[in-house]
Parts: structure tokens; sequence; C-alpha cells
């Protein structure tokens, strides 16, 4: 089964957990100085919440599987769909371990497709792939970018 991922760099994380508690009516299940995580079943989504100098905002979005092979067969997907992914085989992120594929879609939003496979002590977010990632081509995203 797949779950939703949403990414969201916040400005106070303290305030964001006590927020986003109330509004899923449970704790975190990860916890750490600068990042939080929720698995919820209703909705199925992996939200996570980060406060890592990022503007404000949903940060990406993806899509979490539940083997290597469905990473594999999604990860195919898109590029059959016409965009080229940024690979990553057991990769640190958000104190996890984990294989990665990312796109951006066609409006320039990121998207990770992930299965991980094991806890990390790091946050560990490869900035290359970040930057990578973004782009400037709207108004919007530029002031992000600049």
């Amino acid at each position: 089964m797949k779950r939703l991922h949403v990414h969201v760099a916040v400005e106070d994380l303290q305030r964001s957990i006590g927020f986003y508690s109330t509004l899923f009516a449970t704790a975190p299940s990860v916890t750490k100085p600068d990042y939080a995580k929720w698995m919820l079943d209703d909705p199925k989504v992996n939200f996570a919440i980060s406060s890592r100098g990022r503007a404000g905002g949903v940060d990406h979005l993806g899509i979490q599987v539940e083997s290597d092979g469905e990473l594999r067969e999604l990860a195919g997907r898109l590029k059959a769909a016409g965009e080229s992914t940024r690979d990553q085989e057991a990769t640190t992120c958000c104190y996890a371990q984990s294989n990665k594929a990312w796109v951006n879609d066609p409006s320039g939003i990121r998207w990770e497709t992930f299965f991980t496979f094991g806890e990390a002590t790091a946050y560990g977010e490869d900035e290359a792939i970040a930057a990578a990632t973004k782009t400037c081509a709207t108004p919007k995203a530029e002031a992000c970018c600049s």
C-alpha cells in the first residue's frame, strides 16, 4: 500500500507541532529538534514538518512505498511520463535510510518517491538534490529561490 507524503517547512517548530497535533488528534510519531513526523492512517499520509532554514510552505510532496520493487516501478512510470528522475540509493534524509527517486512535475513542484528501510541519527538531507530540484519558472517560485 502506498502512502502520500507531504513535507512542510515551518518557521516555529513547537508551535507547528501543537497545531498539527491538535488537527490530527495525535502527537507526532517522530520528534527531533528540527523535525516532526506523523504516520497517519486516516488519511493515509506521512506528514512531516521541519525548521531547516527554508521559506515556510510546502517543501515537497511524495509517495512512500513499501518495497524497493514498488519504488522502481513508480520511478519507471515517472520516466515513461517524460520526466527524468534523480535517483538516490541508501541515502539519509529526515532521520531515515531510504532509496529515492526525485522528479519535478510540469509546474516545477518537487515530488519524492521513496522506500524507507531504516532509521538514522542525523537529518542528513542531500542539499544538492534539493537545490537541483528547485525551479524558478514562476514568479511565486522566484521568491523562494532568490
